[in-house]
Formats: C-alpha cells, structure tokens, sequence
C-alpha cells in the first residue's frame, strides 16, 4: 500500500483522527467487552469452543466474535477479543479460567518461582493472537479502526501473585512493600513480555493499541509512580520507538486525581476515564492534556431508555469541547439488553454538538 493509500485510509478512521487531535463532526464510539456474554451469538461460539482460552487461542473462532458487534451496530472501533492474562500464560504460569470464578492462576510468589518463567516463546505461544489480528483487518469496514491491547504490568502482577482478581490487591502489594527488588524483576518481565506482545499486535495489523490498568486504584503515590506509571512509560516509549505514530490508550481504573500525572508521566496518547471519574473536573484537568475516553455507566446501559439517554447525553455534552472516545467507564456486563446498546449508538452517531 502506497503512502497516500495509508493517509486516506487513516483519514475514514474517525478513531485515529481523534487521537491524532484533528477535529470530528462526532465523537467516535466503540465500547469496553463490546464483543461478550450479552451477545447471544457470542454465547452460542463460546458454547462449542472447549475453554476461554481455547476460544482465545483458536483465530477463526475469536475473529468472529470480535466481528460480531459490528454487525449488529455501527461502532467506530473493533477490539481484538483476547484477555490480558494470555501474557502469564504464555510466560509459563498456569492460567485456567472457571465458571463462575474467572481467572485462577498458580500464583508466584518468590523470585525463585519468577525464575521458572521464561520470554522464550512468546511470540510463538501467542501467534494465534497474531492471526485473528491478520484476518480481521481484510474483513473490517473502511471506517473502522482496529484496537489491540494487553493488560498493563501492574494488573497482570497482581493476578499473577495473588491468583486472581482482588480488591485490594492484597499478596502484590504486601510482596511490593517487602521486597521491592523482587517485585520489580516481575514487572520488568511483564513488560518485556508486554512489549513483546503488542510490536507484534501492530505487525499483524492492530492500529491503536490500550493499556488496561484494571487494578490502579487506591495506592499510595510513591507506589503509583513505581509501578503504573513508570511501567507503562517503558511500554509507551518502547513502541513509539519500533512503531512511531501508533497510539496507545491508558486505562488506568480508579486512578482518580492521579490521573493527569500518569498522562503527563507515561505519555500515552490518550486516556480512559472510569465511571467514578468527575466530568466536570475531567474537562477542566484532563482533557486539555489528551483526549479522553468514555464514561459512562454500564448500568445505564443496562437500565435504557431515559436514563441512558439523558446520562449519555451528559457526557456528550461535558465533552464536545476537546478530544473525545464516547466508551464507558468499564466493560459491558453480561446482562445488558442488546437493544440498548443499538440505542445508545444510534444516540452518539446521530449527535450533533
């Protein structure tokens, strides 16, 4: 494909002109879990696939559940459908993923057990990844943008150390605080793996890559610094040195106040805004930094009708003064009316600020 090729395709991609900081009619609109448990036709693929982790690992199957939302709604962005514990998984750590539980992995706790782990074959353990991303960019309409992601390394730790999610993040924060020498062996491992991982998202044809922080809330500054920010400011400047111009999003959930800071600290293009996250102070101290993606309740979006429209049409407009990702301030859950999803994207496509 030609230079000029590239550029118009670039310009069809309202996404990619939002992150750039070009000016858009609208803002684009893709959504967190977008491709998941409310679809029934994801229930139907998911039934006959064996585990999660198979489905993510089979590119045929994850390619059309990532092309299922597009179908039904006409959305400015697909997200590749994998999981951000594939990067554990593919150092070495067993990873399983229960009914009614979700993830359980067998926890590390020790630089000797970090020892057993190994960069060796991740790109070759994660080329399935790498296929679903080949084929869905010859099958995705002109205007919409392709999304990569992986988890950021502080998250991952946490579910690699404690095992599974928790509120408080209880056996990282405790190894963190202990024996941060050690602890930072396994970030630095993340983030190599992560590194790893994401250059290859983009070879295969992912144009936006985010960054999810799912566990970022409530730690005190200094750690904060330590081990989101300055993680993630290595993840940023390693890509924009192989793949300059790819934009990477931040989502770092719960950060709060601390959010300009991580903007400002690691860089990234862009920054998603959980549901707790004031808009009026996020107009005032965040968006002049970056543009800003969201956040919207995903129980509005469950409850339809006038709620979710008079909530969405809040943050259309709070926001309609700077850059702009309508999404929400976390993922879709499981038992949100597909009706309502078509409803708020017919809402944002057809909005006029």
């Amino acid at each position: 494909m030609s230079a000029s090729q590239q550029t118009l395709e670039r310009s069809n991609k309202r996404l990619l002109k939002v992150l750039e900081k070009s000016v858009v009619e609208r803002p684009p609109i893709w959504l967190m879990r977008q491709a998941g448990r409310y679809l029934p036709e994801y229930r139907e693929v998911r039934k006959g696939a064996g585990s999660f982790l198979e489905l993510c690992y089979n590119p045929k199957l994850a390619a059309e559940v990532t092309l299922q939302p597009l179908r039904r709604f006409n959305l400015d962005a697909a997200i590749l459908f994998a999981d951000i514990l594939l990067i554990p998984d593919a150092l070495g750590q067993k990873v399983s993923f229960q009914e009614g539980e979700g993830p359980v992995l067998e926890c590390i706790s020790s630089e000797a057990e970090l020892a057993a782990l190994s960069l060796d074959n991740i790109s070759g353990h994660l080329a399935p990844v790498f296929e679903t991303l080949d084929r869905l960019k010859s099958e995705l309409p002109d205007h919409v943008a392709l999304i990569g992601f992986a988890g950021s390394p502080w998250t991952v730790a946490t579910y690699m150390v404690g095992g599974r999610g928790s509120p408080d993040q209880r056996a990282a924060r405790i190894w963190a605080a202990r024996d941060p020498a050690g602890f930072q062996s396994l970030i630095n491992l993340v983030v190599d793996a992560t590194v790893i991982y994401l250059r290859e998202q983009v070879d295969a044809g992912a144009e936006v890559l985010q960054l999810f922080d799912s566990w970022a809330a409530n730690m005190p500054t200094a750690e904060f610094e330590r081990w989101v920010i300055a993680p993630t400011k290595q993840i940023v400047a390693a890509l924009g040195k192989s793949h300059p111009g790819v934009p990477i999003i931040g989502f770092p959930r719960g950060a709060g106040p601390a959010i300009p800071g991580y903007i400002q600290g690691t860089g990234v293009a862009a920054v998603g805004l959980d549901t707790g996250v004031p808009r009026d102070w996020a107009v005032e101290h965040v968006q002049p930094l970056c543009p800003v993606q969201g956040n919207l309740d995903p129980f509005a979006l469950v409850a339809g009708g006038e709620a979710l429209e008079r909530e969405a049409r809040a943050i259309l407009e709070s926001f309609k003064g700077g850059g702009h990702i309508f999404n929400l301030g976390h993922g879709i859950v499981p038992e949100t009316p597909p009706e309502h999803v078509a409803d708020l994207v017919d809402l944002v496509t057809s909005w006029q600020g």
